[in-house]
């Protein structure tokens, strides 16, 4: 089988898709509007990246114009790949790059602001959105919020595959003393844009520091983005620099070990349409804080795996990082519950052999 990604090379989600297709033995071709900042595919068998140095910038901003010039190189790409399948990872840009490109048949994988924010802004949005997953034979979604979000634009069949966890790689593994932070670490692995609020993670980890004098405690901001320096002049102003780390982005392989070297993690965005990093901490066995939004409502039990918080809720936020760092035994316990849940609805394995089931019966249909 050959499947054509058209997705964002940069995003940890497209190399674990990538990744997961080509170990089965399924040829993989990636299309991209952006260049790759990092090279994972180069020691990848089966995956090959078609169109690099042709894209733009991780951080340029499209037009719908740029759109349409990248359609010829696009459709040269697929008569060179010939896949059987292609693949659009997010339900605007890369499923209008899909539509237009004229083959058949296409997948859409919607992934959250595509269906949840774009079909707002306007209606012409929100027509070109329905048209995309009008024409696609199979549409998916990361969670079930993410499907009632899509049937708001249109009422067709949609497959919910969760991008789920590899639990050989996110797993509890103990940290060497190099590695040990002094105190309890608070963590925040998420990419740092305003939407994930994580400027009120500092500030309610300030303001815990100030209530808790005794106890010794750091704070993990793990990952890029637009918001770097706006964090840390935060983090500076109210006189944290040194109890906050920012470690800039990590390579994949990498994120289980920073799981493990956190105590608690916090996730407390203004929406999430799934929220992969609380899985993948949950299958490190660590206690979660999310907001009580979108897909963490479906993923975190309140008071079992984790705790959830209302949404641009400071005070409820210091109350539940509280709870956890006063109570070891709340937090090794939620952690035993939030891998118990990973291992029951969130398996890499699982989530990847559903995709794979779904390309094969659609080709079955085709032919």
């Amino acid at each position: 089988m050959r499947i054509l990604l058209l997705s964002d090379i940069n995003s940890e989600h497209t190399q674990k898709w990538a990744v997961g297709l080509a170990t089965t033995g399924i040829e993989v071709g990636i299309f991209s509007l952006t260049k790759a900042d990092l090279t994972w595919f180069n020691q990848q068998k089966n995956t090959t990246y078609l169109n690099p140095g042709k894209g733009m910038n991780p951080n340029t901003r499209l037009s719908k114009i740029a759109y349409l010039k990248v359609i010829p190189e696009l459709k040269k790409i697929i008569r060179i790949f010939n896949p059987d399948i292609v693949h659009a990872h997010y339900a605007t840009s890369y499923g209008l790059l899909a539509n237009l490109s004229g083959f058949r048949p296409y997948f859409i994988s919607a992934w959250g602001t595509d269906v949840m924010k774009f079909p707002e802004q306007n209606f012409i949005n929100a027509a070109v959105l329905k048209n995309n997953l009008a024409k696609a034979a199979v549409v998916c979604a990361t969670s079930n919020t993410i499907k009632e979000y899509i049937h708001k634009v249109i009422d067709r069949p949609v497959e919910v595959v969760p991008f789920g966890v590899d639990l050989n790689d996110f797993k509890p593994t103990p940290v060497s003393e190099n590695n040990k932070k002094k105190g309890l670490v608070i963590s925040c692995i998420k990419s740092l844009e305003k939407i994930y609020c994580i400027d009120l993670v500092i500030k309610a980890f300030a303001l815990v520091q100030q209530n808790n004098p005794g106890l010794s405690l750091k704070l993990m901001i793990v990952g890029p983005g637009s918001e770097l320096q706006n964090l840390k002049n935060l983090a500076q102003q109210l006189n944290i620099t040194n109890d906050v780390e920012f470690t800039g982005r990590i390579d994949f392989d990498k994120v289980p070990e920073y799981f493990n070297l956190s105590d608690i993690i916090v996730n407390i965005s203004e929406y999430e349409s799934f929220g992969v990093s609380v899985i993948e901490a949950m299958a490190c066995e660590k206690p979660v804080i999310v907001s009580d939004t979108g897909g963490l409502k479906e993923i975190v039990d309140d008071g079992v795996n984790g705790i959830k918080v209302p949404v641009n809720n400071i005070p409820a936020t210091v109350k539940a990082i509280e709870e956890l760092i006063l109570s070891e035994e709340k937090r090794k316990k939620m952690g035993v519950e939030g891998r118990k849940k990973v291992e029951s609805l969130y398996k890499w394995e699982d989530n990847l052999n559903l995709m794979i089931a779904l390309y094969q019966n659609n080709l079955k249909t085709e032919h």
